[in-house]
This record gives C-alpha cells, structure tokens and sequence, in this order.
C-alpha cells in the first residue's frame, strides 16, 4: 500500500488541529487554505516537528508514529523544503548538495546526475550560495532534499519568497518532478494559481479542519469549492496534444472522453498539458447547436446546479464521461431552458487556456 495515512489532533492557543487523511502515494498534493488554516501545522506533524498526541502516521506502508511508535524528525526519510531555501553560506552549491547524499536514509544508490539534471543546476555546481539567483538556490535546496533518498517530500510554500518572474522559471522543474518522481510531495500552498499548474490532488483546509479532500480535477469541477475565487472559477483537465490544423493553426488537445480545439502554442502532437476551462466561457444547449461561431461542442449530462454568488446567477456541473466541467448560466436561462440534474445537454466551449 503506497498512500499516506494521516491522523492528527494538536491542540494550541486559539486553534486545534484535527484531520483524518489518506493521501496518494504519488504525485503532488496541494494543501491549500488561508493563514492559519492548519497547512504548515500539519506538515510539521507528518514532518515530526510537533508531536501530535494519539497520532497515526503511515507513508507507503511503513509507520512513523502510533500509539507505541514515534520517529524522531531526522530519523524519518523524508526532504524538507521551507520557504527560505536555507543554504549553508559556507560551502559551495556541490557541497550543499553532498551535505544531503551524506544524510541519506537508504542504502541505494543515489542518482545525483538525475536529480541535478532534473532541477537544471549542473552549472551552478562550483558557485556559492550567495551568487545565486532566488530561483536558484531554491532549486539547489529541492535537490538537496531529494538527494537525502526521501520517501516523501515535504514543501512549505516553496515559491512564496520568489518575485512572479522567478516563480514563472521555476515552475518547469517542479512540474519534472511532480512527472517523474516515484514519491509523493506534498506541496502548502495559498496560491491559486500554484495549485493549478501543480497539484494532481487537493486538500483544502480550514480552521484546522479538512473540508475538501480529492483530486485536483474534481475539487475544481464543485460548485460549492471554496478553494475558488468567483471570478476564476472553472474546471481543469489534463489531457495531451492529439493533432495540429496547421491551416487555421488550430491544435486539438484530448482529454477523458472528450475534446477540445484551440489555439495551436507550437506543442508537438503526444505532448501532455493541463487545460483551464472558465465557467463563464461554458454555455449549454439542449440541441446540438447548428452555425455557431462556437466551435466546441461536447455532449454532456448534468450532474449538478447550485447557487451563484449572485442571486441571478447559477453554476451547472456536467459530466462529459470521466470528465467534468463548470457552467455559469443566468437563472433565466437555466428555467427557460429547464435544466435538471440528469439531463442531457450539449457544452458548448468558447474558450481553453493551458496552465
């Protein structure tokens, strides 16, 4: 069993932590909330820096803490990446780097070209901290940890010291490790759009309490998700590029029992993506729609309608297959048409953006 089982409770002045998890054991998790939400509190817990009375701690089967076992923090395998990368001044990017081979936790091999290469740091080697940009010593930090042979990788709002053009950089790499790491990271967060582009899984915390616990593209298909801001609100996808139009240079990017037509970005066929689809970019038909400058069109079936944060508004879900989208309609609209959980609709896509 490769997910990660977590239970806590942690009482502290004004605020108490109490979470129930299980967590995949691959791939990035985003814990999301506002301050004080519990994010970082419950990093630290599976960290082993507070000790979380009657807790359960399991990662890919192996316990680290229950009612007759605790781990101490640096005899759990695990990388740490706070939001300061935290780099010793004093020795070189190389020496960092073999600081971290040095506390591995397994006797495997460590595959430092890999991981070097990953992150994109094989010129960096021989600079000292100090020469380096925010982006770069935040990559050398990640590869620190990684070269530790963790079973899991924790990160505390990594990009949160880094101007947008910085985080714009990094993000690259870390979408190479969220592909081709066989370990779970788990990512804190209170960006948006971090999520978005990163996460395959999502937790939503708030008040110390998880109010949200499933994969990315479902939390963002729910109507009520309060992990949205109102005026982004829409669905994600993943999906990959399946053919170019070169004549109206247009691409077509596959996804789960659809697809959609957009602006070709010059990615190559077979190339993976994420899609974002806004609500208010998604209309509903109940005939299959005849000359229309809309040239998206999906069969669907309604799954969901909800309140809008406008009384004269209302948000659709609808199911195409395995795949879900949001539509924001007018409640006119939604009684003229007569909507009801389990019609049949056509979705109508005016607009894709990749993340």
């Amino acid at each position: 069993m490769n997910d990660i089982i977590a239970r806590f409770q942690l009482d502290r002045p004004g605020f108490q932590l109490d979470v129930d998890l299980v967590l995949p054991g691959r791939g990035v998790t985003a814990l999301f909330g506002t301050s004080g939400s519990g994010k970082t509190s419950l990093l630290r817990c599976i960290a082993g820096l507070e000790r979380a009375l009657n807790g359960l701690l399991s990662v890919s089967g192996e316990v680290w803490q229950d009612k007759s076992i605790w781990l101490a923090p640096h005899r759990r395998p695990m990388g740490y990446v706070f939001q300061e990368a935290s780099l010793f001044a004093h020795l070189s990017v190389m020496g960092n780097l073999q600081y971290g081979i040095k506390r591995a936790k397994s006797d495997q091999p460590v595959n430092f070209e890999h991981i070097v290469g990953l992150l994109g740091i094989e010129h960096l080697l021989q600079r000292q901290p100090q020469k380096l940009s925010g982006g770069e010593r935040q990559r050398v930090a990640i590869a620190r940890a990684l070269l530790i042979h963790p079973k899991i990788l924790l990160m505390d709002e990594p990009l949160a010291a880094l101007d947008a053009q910085r985080k714009q950089d990094i993000f690259p790499y870390l979408e190479r490790l969220r592909d081709e790491l066989a370990i779970p990271i788990l990512y804190v967060s209170h960006d948006h759009h971090e999520v978005a582009r990163l996460a395959d899984h999502l937790v939503v915390l708030e008040a110390g309490r998880v109010i949200s616990n499933s994969p990315l593209t479902v939390a963002m298909a729910q109507p009520d998700q309060r992990f949205q801001r109102d005026e982004d609100i829409g669905s994600v996808l993943d999906g990959q590029v399946s053919e170019i139009d070169r004549r109206w240079h247009l691409a077509r990017l596959d996804f789960p029992d659809g697809g959609l037509w957009m602006r070709d970005h010059g990615l190559p066929v077979g190339k993976k993506v994420r899609l974002l689809i806004l609500a208010r970019d998604v209309s509903l038909a109940r005939h299959p729609p005849e000359q229309s400058s809309i040239q998206n069109s999906l069969q669907g079936r309604i799954t969901a309608i909800l309140d809008d944060t406008h009384p004269g508004l209302a948000l659709v879900q609808v199911s195409v297959g395995a795949s879900l989208l949001l539509a924001r309609l007018t409640r006119r609209a939604a009684a003229t048409l007569n909507l009801q959980i389990g019609d049949n609709v056509w979705v109508q896509v005016k607009s894709v953006a990749l993340i």
